[in-house]
């Protein structure tokens, strides 16, 4: 071991050029991240390691809805974690149970598949979707297919960028997984045209995320749900981002009134403290899944439900879902209310909100930054909007002064 290696954390660089040069040197480039080094967070504030606080509109994509380093979670995983952190599926644990049956009420489900990622969330409701036409549907065997939609955002494993429609995401990664198919999001008589007897499901987001915040037209969600229970296909919505309180309801679905046969969460179900998700679905469904046919050695470990439990405890006690709705609509408002001729289009939902430009908005988000508000644009003309959901306020006045001011 050589001096730099040996050296103590306390006397490791500490600018933010030294952190900068630390990740280019031994880093893979697969990123492409403002600037900014962040040291410390609370509530809806973070501080970089210069000792200048940010505004965070981000909430680390929606993994942070609780606010940064939430003292009842954090009491909760310090807790556990000087108990027990792991002990993989070959036995059980003593948190396992409870989080099942807490989320199972929350969201008035009946079974869970719990994981550790998004991505591993939704590979595990494919496989359950294929085993389910298969097993049930009866469709021949290697021939189910699965409907998904254009400028969908799921994850970046090699099934799931095989059915993205974005060229980035794709290219050079062949060859991809057959079995999907893809229709324009929003569109109902796409999606009835592309039914077939070996359809098993389609998977959605109620709200596309990383697209810019798409919202569909209203009425199109049960429009899906009607179509998957006449033509027997399960509808999957994929709430990893949408859901837990972002839009102002516990899910997103609830906009709409209706239910997916599997819904999937993760991101904010451990308020950005540990990887964690779950695949939430009924026992018939759920039920397809038999021993050794799929798992997880961390996937629902008791550390992870241990600061879930909490997570949702906070979210529902604390009236942060509520909080949402009202401050969303707050942002919203003030967001439109700016006029700047700069701007295409302002939409949102409850906490997940998009300014559109019709210029590039990577400059928008810089001069952001310098005056202490967070964000980060998406598909290069839309700047995405999500603090977490305990902001109040007077803090969405104070970002939308320098919202105006960036925009004007």
């Amino acid at each position: 071991m050589d001096q730099t290696t040996a050296r103590p954390l306390q006397d490791r660089p500490r600018s933010t050029q030294d952190y900068l040069g630390l990740e280019a040197r031994y880093g893979a480039d697969n990123y492409k991240p403002m600037d900014v080094v962040l040291t410390r967070g609370e509530g809806v504030w973070v501080w970089d390691v210069d000792g200048r606080r940010y505004l965070d509109a981000l909430s680390a994509y929606s993994a942070v809805n609780q606010g940064h380093c939430h003292p009842r979670i954090l009491a909760a995983m310090v807790e556990q974690a000087g108990r027990l952190t792991l002990t993989s599926r070959a036995f059980r644990n003593d948190q396992l149970g409870l989080f099942y049956e807490e989320i199972c009420a929350l969201t008035r489900t009946s079974a869970v598949l719990p994981m550790n990622s998004g991505a591993e969330a939704v590979e595990s409701a494919l496989k359950v979707a294929r085993k389910w036409g298969y097993q049930v549907k009866g469709v021949p065997e290697n021939q189910a297919e699965i409907i998904v939609c254009g400028d969908n955002f799921h994850g970046r494993t090699l099934a799931i960028v095989g059915f993205s429609t974005d060229p980035v995401s794709r290219a050079d990664f062949g060859p991809f997984t057959p079995g999907f198919l893809v229709v324009p999001y929003g569109d109902a008589a796409a999606l009835q045209a592309a039914i077939t007897p070996n359809t098993v499901a389609i998977l959605l987001e109620p709200i596309q995320g990383e697209a810019g915040v798409i919202i569909p037209p209203d009425g199109y969600l049960r429009a899906v749900r009607r179509l998957a229970t006449e033509h027997r296909v399960i509808m999957v919505l994929d709430e990893i981002q949408t859901g837990l309180g972002r839009t102002g309801r516990l899910l997103a679905e609830e906009h709409e009134g209706v239910e997916a046969d599997l819904t999937l969460v993760g991101k904010a179900l451990s308020g950005g403290f540990y990887p964690i998700s779950a695949v939430l679905s009924n026992a018939e469904i759920m039920g397809v899944l038999k021993p050794g046919e799929h798992g997880s050695t961390f996937g629902g470990n008791p550390l992870a439900c241990a600061v879930a439990r909490m997570a949702l405890r906070v979210l529902t006690e604390e009236g942060m879902i509520e909080n949402a709705a009202i401050q969303g609509a707050r942002l919203l408002a003030g967001l439109r209310a700016i006029g700047s001729p700069r701007v295409r289009d302002i939409r949102g939902r409850g906490l997940m909100l998009a300014v559109e430009l019709h210029e590039h908005a990577a400059p928008v988000c810089e001069a952001l930054r310098k005056s202490g508000v967070l964000c980060k644009e998406t598909h290069e003309n839309t700047i995405r909007i999500a603090p977490p959901l305990v902001i109040t306020g007077e803090q969405v006045d104070w970002a939308l002064e320098r919202f105006a001011a960036a925009l004007k």
